[in-house]
C-alpha cells in the first residue's frame, strides 16, 4: 500500500470516529434525575365503608425515577410547611448510612432496600387529599432533586 493510501485511510478512520463521537455526545453526559408519581386508589386494602385504620396511609402513591440510582435520603414534607419554616417537619424520612441499593421506584411509606427511618421506629404520616407535598431525594453523588405532588380525593 502506498503512503498516500495509508494517510487517506487514517484520516478517513479519524474523521468517522470524530463524527461518531459528535453524533453520540449526549450519551456521555450525565442525565438529570426525573421523578414521576402514580396513584393507585384501586390497590387500597381498606374498604370505603369501613373505618380508616391507623396504618392506612391513604391512596397508594408510587414514585418512579428515570434511571436506577443509589439513594441516600428520601424525605416528604408539606409544601405549606416549607414556606413558613426554614426546617420543615418531614412526614416520611428514610436515610441510608452505608451501602444503598440502586432503585428505580418505591412506594410512599413502604420499605426501601438499604434504607431505614431517620428516627428509629418512626411511622409515616397518612397523606391527606388536596394537600400539596414535596418529595426530596438525595443520591450517593450528593445530587438532590425534588418532585411536588398532590393526592387526589377520588377513592
Amino acid at each position: 500500500m502506498s503512503k498516500t493510501k495509508v494517510i487517506f485511510t487514517l484520516v478517513l478512520i479519524l474523521g468517522l470516529a470524530a463524527l461518531s463521537f459528535y453524533m453520540n455526545k449526549d450519551s456521555f453526559e450525565k442525565k438529570p434525575i426525573q421523578i414521576s408519581h402514580r396513584m393507585s386508589p384501586w390497590m387500597r386494602q381498606v374498604k370505603p365503608a369501613t373505618r380508616r385504620k391507623a396504618s392506612d396511609l391513604g391512596a397508594p402513591v408510587t414514585f418512579t425515577l428515570n434511571d436506577s440510582h443509589k439513594l441516600t435520603a428520601i424525605k416528604v414534607v408539606l409544601i405549606a410547611d416549607m414556606e413558613t419554616n426554614k426546617f420543615p417537619h418531614a412526614i416520611w424520612h428514610l436515610s441510608s448510612t452505608s451501602n444503598s441499593v440502586p432503585t428505580t421506584s418505591f412506594n410512599y411509606g413502604s420499605y426501601v432496600r438499604g434504607m431505614k427511618p431517620e428516627v428509629k421506629g418512626a411511622r409515616p404520616d397518612p397523606l391527606e387529599p388536596g394537600v400539596a407535598y414535596r418529595l426530596i431525594v438525595t443520591t450517593d453523588s450528593k445530587e438532590q432533586v425534588h418532585h411536588d405532588f398532590m393526592v387526589s380525593t377520588n377513592r
